[in-house]
């Protein structure tokens, strides 16, 4: 029996044709009214049942989470509030659902509780519109970098390599955990007898391996899981999270900021023209779940300003130099209001720094640019002045950094030194080297964080709310 979607029976395309439409329940009320979505659209379509010509048996299966079919016709709707409706002819229950049992009921959950619930939450209007957002994002963003010529590069989720030398990283081994593991002489674990005949972890960036790819097809881009096994329970990290990463040649800083701007802007662009109804729908849960705030922890922007205001202000880009000298003066920083007091040159950005610089000193996005060299990766190009890097971090009202990039250091000599400085081992990647041996250029990339794009499109102020089955310390349920 085939079926119409409800965004195409509310966009009135079948209006008094003979339908069927396929959908969970969301309400029945009067024992008259069902309230039918089938994920397709944040809108609900009505089902109006003459009760009198059905028998009462079925009617008191049409429950909250119920999976029903209804054969009927669309035709305008009389009452307020929907423009047009199905009178249903035949209704025939696909799936039950016991009221009693089932957790999602038509009324307000808390967040805490739908993620304990996260088989079910996208039940919800609200994670049925981050998902749906979620995945135009996600075709936005192959959509960008295909149309601009770039090529799509499945980098490895297994590595034996570090790409950020944080060490945060999931192991991979098929050897026993009983302490029955080969040992080399000296007590150690002998890797060679591992199954890839190395240590070897998940991985917590494509770029090194992107790097190698630009340095033959020009413009190449990730777009992938990665793992940070980061004991962090913060509303803003994740253990398992996606990235997007460009890595393009003979592009230089400024080429590279320019790209993530550019980038950034179509993205969320694409968004406001294909999801107008979630968005609205996430703007105002928003403005909900501010009124419970202080006014002065309350957004001066709604969503959708806050997203037009990334795309009609250019953004601002500010050396970290010139960027400490404003912390330093600020108001916060004298007044000791910083959880962080910014002291000298050389400080590690906070978030609340971040967000300073971008929601009240400068009202625009911000990209800052030349970090200290020894607060960054080993990979980033080394400045004339011997101290700072051709690093550049993308700040976002609300969020603070998200985008990370950088020039990468194309100079042989230059890139061994710092790896020896690092204690980085040249002979786990000597494969990154000889793309320095043969045929160097300069070369630049950015890692976006999806999930924090996600994040901020939608509105949410949790990283676990924009994922589907969020991976967190302590937690891999579902």
């Amino acid at each position: 029996m085939r079926h119409t979607k409800v965004i195409d029976l509310l966009n009135g395309s079948s209006l008094l044709q003979e339908i069927t439409a396929k959908g969970w329940v969301k309400t029945f009320r009067n024992n008259q009214f069902i309230a039918l979505n089938d994920g397709s659209t944040i809108h609900n379509i009505q089902c109006v049942v003459d009760f009198e010509n059905f028998p009462a048996e079925l009617l008191k299966k049409v429950t909250t989470g119920a999976a029903i079919a209804v054969k009927g016709t669309l035709i305008e709707s009389q009452g307020a509030g929907q423009k047009f409706e199905i009178q249903v002819k035949s209704l025939e229950i696909l799936g039950e659902s016991d009221p009693e049992k089932f957790p999602i009921q038509p009324k307000k959950h808390s967040l805490e509780f739908l993620r304990e619930n996260a088989h079910l939450r996208v039940r919800t209007n609200v994670f049925g519109a981050i998902m749906r957002v979620r995945s135009v994002l996600s075709y936005a963003v192959h959509k960008y970098f295909q149309e601009s010529g770039f090529v799509y590069v499945n980098t490895p989720i297994i590595t034996g390599s570090d790409a950020e030398g944080a060490g945060e990283m999931f192991q991979v081994t098929s050897l026993s955990l009983d302490g029955n593991a080969p040992k080399n002489e000296d007590g150690t674990i002998n890797y060679k007898e591992d199954f890839f005949g190395k240590h070897t972890n998940l991985t917590v960036s494509g770029q090194l391996e992107a790097e190698t790819y630009a340095m033959a097809l020009g413009q190449v881009y990730t777009f992938g899981p990665t793992f940070r096994a980061e004991n962090s329970n913060t509303s803003r990290h994740l253990a398992e999270f996606w990235m997007i990463e460009p890595e393009v040649a003979f592009n230089d800083l400024d080429a590279n900021m320019d790209l993530a701007e550019d980038f950034i802007k179509s993205i969320i662009r694409h968004v406001m023209e294909k999801c107008e109804d979630d968005l609205k729908f996430l703007e105002q849960r928003l403005k909900d779940e501010e009124k419970s705030k202080p006014q002065a922890e309350r957004s001066e922007m709604s969503l959708i300003e806050k997203l037009q205001f990334v795309l009609e202000n250019n953004f601002k880009r500010v050396s970290y130099t010139e960027a400490i000298d404003i912390l330093k003066a600020s108001k916060p920083n004298k007044n000791k209001k910083f959880q962080y007091i910014i002291e000298e040159w050389g400080a590690d950005l906070q978030s609340e720094h971040e967000r300073f610089l971008v929601e009240k000193h400068f009202k625009c996005p911000v990209i800052l640019f030349d970090y200290p060299a020894n607060i960054k990766a080993f990979y980033m190009r080394l400045n004339e002045d011997g101290k700072t890097v051709r690093a550049m971090d993308i700040l976002f009202p609300g969020i603070g950094e998200i985008v990370g990039g950088s020039q990468r250091e194309e100079r042989y000599d230059v890139l061994v030194e710092k790896m020896k400085a690092l204690d980085i081992s040249e002979e786990e990647l000597w494969w990154y080297l000889d793309t320095r041996r043969f045929g160097s250029a300069v070369h630049s990339g950015f890692g976006l964080g999806f999930e924090r794009m996600v994040l901020f499109v939608t509105g949410m102020t949790n990283i676990r709310d924009v994922i589907p089955f969020p991976r967190t310390p302590q937690n891999a349920e579902f």
